[in-house]
């Protein structure tokens, strides 16, 4: 268990600054897309069981306010996961501009607050 602790501190602790950060959040993106696709696919299936198990499921996983919040957590996965997927696009098409990577990274997360914040309001409204 120790050594483990220690694998996890050192992958953590390890200095690769934005370039560690931007493949562990694209990693964990991913996932969550992933995941929330799953859930949409079932959800989908229980509408041929019937109309009153569908209402209730869509009721429950997509309009009550918690639901609400974590379609913000969606959001920002699915823009950050397409901004990085950009990054890293340019920076293998033009491997020059790898030496700029911490200012793309910056301007991939400002470029990401600036679409997901209009987003954020427009999709909380309801619940504030």
């Amino acid at each position: 268990m120790a050594a483990l602790v220690a694998s996890i501190y050192r992958g953590i602790s390890y200095r690769g600054a934005e370039g560690q950060w931007a493949w562990i959040l694209h990693r964990a993106s991913g996932l969550g897309i992933v995941l929330f696709l799953y859930m949409h696919i079932v959800s989908i299936f229980i509408a041929a069981i019937g109309p009153e198990p569908y209402e209730w499921v869509h009721a429950t996983l997509y309009t009550s306010p918690p639901a609400k919040v974590l379609e913000v957590f969606l959001l920002f996965g699915v823009l950050y996961h397409a901004f990085n997927g950009m990054r890293i696009i340019i920076i293998d098409f033009f491997p020059a501009l790898g030496k700029y990577q911490r200012t793309i990274v910056r301007i991939e997360l400002v470029l990401v607050v600036v679409v997901l914040v209009p987003a954020a309001i427009i999709t909380l409204r309801g619940i504030f």
